[in-house]
């Protein structure tokens, strides 16, 4: 076998063990909704664990044995290995926008790593090094404090979940590439701190991705950190490692196009999950809000915006007069008459679409008077 070949092999057995990693970790978020980052006492988020550093083993292998301009796209095979393994495995089909989406991102994705152009290997000082680490934790905290301001929106806060764990694996990636490079003229000490970042990056990518399963399903997350990882390891190599598109403008114009169709299958992937939550139906046993029972004007404060809630003053009923007769001890004649109740306060309600008027209920109470 040539090394061509033995690498576009290894390429597909590495996405096949991500995406292996990523139904895992997302079935062990559905069953333990109280350990979102770390369920450390579950064994299959071990196995995910170990998944996925089998796919990032056999990915470091493919690269040593073909070119990067080849073994980089075929790593976005993993969302489309990752819906029929999920479908197979545990049950979990996707629908006709899923895979669009998915295969969207997917060949968006490959087009624009297939165009960077290899470059000479190139390290990055200390100050850029710093830099970049501080960079990316500020945007790894940001991702994470506006993902816990959206939890009534599981999906988007997958979303916002998984691209903190991209940029996370992206940075990681980069740190590993300009300790390589220094590692060509000799193991030196002063690579420890850029080792510790890369670790710290690592973990806080797989907490973070573990995170984003829980109530977004498997295809979105998935599908942004296997778009966002690559991407930000891209961008910072243009940037910082010298690194450019090939074919000149044609190139560049070519890898933004594809970065379009990479952005508008996420963007698929993201409504067809929303579009999911919208249309789950209600849990049973699940009881809607009703006001207590008590007073009217309790009811109407629940119930009514405070403009329509306000008392108003509903006159009494006009009163009664008893008959007029004979008194049988006396002979006199005597009047029963009930008192004007007072004034009483009440609310408007709704009550079957329309407005309650709950009256006043008078006195009983006669009193006689003798005339």
């Amino acid at each position: 076998m040539s090394a061509l070949a033995l690498s576009v092999l290894l390429s597909f057995v590495s996405a096949v063990a991500y995406a292996g990693g990523a139904i895992v970790q997302e079935r062990v978020a559905v069953s333990s909704p109280g350990e979102q980052y770390a369920p450390l006492r579950r064994p299959g988020w071990w196995a995910a664990v170990a998944l996925n550093g089998l796919g990032g083993l056999l990915h470091v292998v493919a690269l040593a044995y073909g070119p990067l301009s080849l073994v980089q796209p075929l790593g976005a095979l993993t969302i489309v290995f990752a819906l029929p393994m999920a479908a197979l495995f545990v049950g979990r089909r996707a629908g006709a926008t899923a895979w669009r989406g998915a295969l969207m991102a997917t060949f968006g994705l490959a087009g624009l790593l297939s165009l960077v152009a290899a470059s000479d290997a190139q390290s990055l000082d200390g100050v850029q090094r710093a830099a970049a680490a501080s960079v990316t934790a500020v945007a790894v905290g940001a991702l994470t404090v506006a993902a816990r301001t959206v939890r009534r929106h599981p999906a988007v806060r997958g979303i916002l979940l998984a691209v903190a764990s991209g940029v996370a694996f992206g940075m990681s990636s980069v740190f590993t590439k300009a300790v390589a490079v220094d590692w060509t003229d000799g193991v030196s000490v002063t690579d420890v701190p850029s080792l510790a970042v890369i670790g710290v990056f690592a973990t806080t990518g797989l907490l973070l991705s573990q995170a984003s399963y829980r109530g977004a399903g498997l295809a979105a997350p998935l599908a942004t950190l296997t778009v966002v990882n690559p991407v930000v390891a891209a961008a910072v190599g243009i940037t910082m490692f010298g690194e450019t598109f090939r074919y000149g403008t044609t190139g560049t114009a070519l890898a933004l196009s594809c970065g379009v169709v990479a952005a508008g299958g996420l963007i698929l992937l993201t409504t067809e999950r929303l579009a999911r939550e919208q249309h789950q139906p209600e849990p049973a046993g699940a009881a809607r809000s009703v006001p207590a029972a008590g007073s009217p004007s309790d009811a109407a404060e629940e119930l009514l915006p405070a403009e329509l809630a306000r008392p108003v003053r509903v006159p009494a009923p006009a009163p009664v007069p008893a008959p007029v007769g004979a008194a049988p001890e006396t002979g006199t004649t005597v009047a029963v008459v009930e008192p004007d109740p007072p004034l009483t306060l009440v609310a408007y309600a709704p009550f079957h679409g329309g407005p309650y008027v709950p009256m006043p209920v008078p006195d009983r109470q006669r009193t006689r008077v003798t005339s």
